[in-house]
């Protein structure tokens, strides 16, 4: 990788010791001009099969409905605290409104407040936290719908100036994000940044980034960690690759 904001890459080593899984992982991290460290995340490729679901604790009930666990819980925590660092370096000094997206999107927001906040406690810099939730629902099935549909916008009014950080599951299209972003603009914040714990590469994205991405994903539909196929499936701790089987089985 390569940018004239970039020096050259020194690499950190992460170790997943999730269940009986100790992967080592080389990821770079550059020095930015102004000397700060930029993490990045090398994304997921498109032909990764993931880790074998023996592997892994993974519940009796869903055992025949994955096809293999792509990233495992204890990798999950590392990316997210590493995250939250970057959230208290960019945004420390300031008081913040972190507003959640529901449902898919609690566990990963309830880790990384969990992690600033522990941030908080030995740093000078630190963060003042205010929460709020909000509800967005664009699927049918495990399609990404064009109509997106906002539960709970009218208490929105309450960002009105606030520096507000918006936490979500996975980006797909983007086109839910652009939505809530629209909407929220009508309320006037005095800043917006949003943190993402996914972002699927997908031909059918509108091209939008959001300013903090835990990982790149291929074009595959996941569940886990809070991420769900109609309600099903937040109740495993990692990341996993649903069958096409459990699609049907699953379908309403």
């Amino acid at each position: 990788m390569k940018d004239k904001h970039l020096g050259m890459a020194s690499y950190l080593e992460v170790r997943d010791t999730s269940d009986v899984c100790m992967t080592r992982l080389r990821v770079p991290v550059y020095k930015q001009v102004d000397g700060s460290e930029l993490f990045v995340q090398k994304p997921i490729a498109d032909d990764s099969k993931g880790h074998e679901l023996d592997l892994f604790c993974v519940p009796k009930h869903y055992e025949e409905d994955l096809d293999s666990v792509i990233i495992p819980n204890g990798l999950i925590k590392d990316r997210t605290e590493r995250l939250a660092r970057d959230i208290v370096r960019d945004m420390g000094g300031h008081h913040i409104v972190a507003l959640c997206v529901l449902k898919g999107g609690y566990k990963f927001f309830a880790d990384l407040m969990d992690y600033i906040k522990a941030l908080n406690q030995n740093i000078d810099k630190s963060v003042q936290l205010t929460v709020d939730f909000i509800r967005l629902k664009s699927y049918s099935n495990d399609q990404s719908t064009n109509c997106v549909k906002v539960i709970g916008g009218d208490e929105l009014s309450a960002l009105t100036g606030k520096n507000v950080l918006i936490v979500e599951d996975i980006i797909e299209t983007g086109k839910t994000m652009e939505t809530l972003l629209k909407l929220l603009t009508g309320f006037h914040p005095k800043m917006v940044k949003v943190a993402s714990l996914l972002v699927k590469r997908t031909p059918r994205s509108s091209g939008y980034r959001p300013d903090y991405i835990g990982f790149e994903v291929p074009d595959k539909f996941l569940v886990g960690y809070a991420l769900d196929y109609n309600e099903y499936f937040r109740d495993l701790s990692h990341i996993c690759i649903l069958s096409d089987r459990a699609k049907e089985k699953y379908q309403v």
